[in-house]
């Protein structure tokens, strides 16, 4: 039997997959956000000089790493409540790409932590300033904008995981797609769409991203100028 396109079914509910999408997009930008918390207190913990700090890093980098995300949104989900640790269905998916995103930015960050020159710490401790100080005034400045082309390439990563909160029906972009599915027969349509909406949001989101790192890149090049 020979199929017929109908995009008109696709059209009704494009209000609800865009209301998805922008679901997915806070999912994303949340998640990003906690995963740099998560991220940074590793990655300080994996170029501590205590043992122990480097083990609980290893550990958390290797437990998140080495298991697929689904395993780990169903372990969450379903998992922590019978341990008596509930959450609703959005807090559980974002405490789990949270973690999983910063078991992966741990080594991103430890790496931008060891780049910086040693020269600057102990420029840092001759003026007198604290550990707090050097790290939240030399280190997490440069760190940053060293590692912003990872970060931004992580929330890309982020916002296509965000399909997988459909398998705990969080009402996202891949949620409706298969509601529409199920209720019109329209398959081909309706996962068309949602592939081109994914599509276009991630070049946005790689393009306003690449504008603030040209930004930030110009601005770094302005002051070393200023500096000679």
């Amino acid at each position: 039997m020979a199929y017929y396109f109908d995009f008109n079914v696709i059209w009704n509910s494009i209000g609800m997959m865009l209301g998805g999408l922008g679901l997915g997009l806070f999912l994303a930008i949340i998640s990003l956000f906690l995963g740099v918390i998560f991220g940074l207190v590793a990655a300080f913990g994996a170029v501590s000089s205590k043992p122990i700090l480097k083990r609980l890093t290893s550990t958390y980098t290797a437990l998140f790493r080495n298991t697929p995300l689904l395993v780990l949104v169903f372990l969450t989900y379903f998992g922590l409540p019978q341990i008596g640790i509930s959450m609703n269905k959005e807090v559980s998916f974002i405490v789990t790409l949270s973690l999983y995103a910063g078991a992966y930015m741990t080594d991103v960050f430890r790496a931008g932590l060891q780049a910086i020159p040693k020269g600057i710490i102990e420029a840092g401790q001759t003026v007198g300033l604290s550990r707090f100080q050097i790290r939240r005034e030399l280190q997490l400045p440069i760190m940053f904008k060293n590692v912003l082309p990872a970060m931004s390439n992580y929330l890309i990563s982020l916002f296509k995981d965000t399909s997988l909160a459909a398998t705990i029906t969080v009402h996202e972009l891949t949620y409706f797609a298969i509601k529409i599915n199920t209720e019109t027969f329209r398959v081909f349509e309706a996962w068309l769409l949602a592939a081109v909406l994914y599509v276009l949001t991630c070049y946005l989101i790689a393009y306003i991203l690449r504008k603030v790192e040209k930004r930030l890149s110009a601005g770094s090049r302005k002051e070393r100028r200023e500096l000679h």
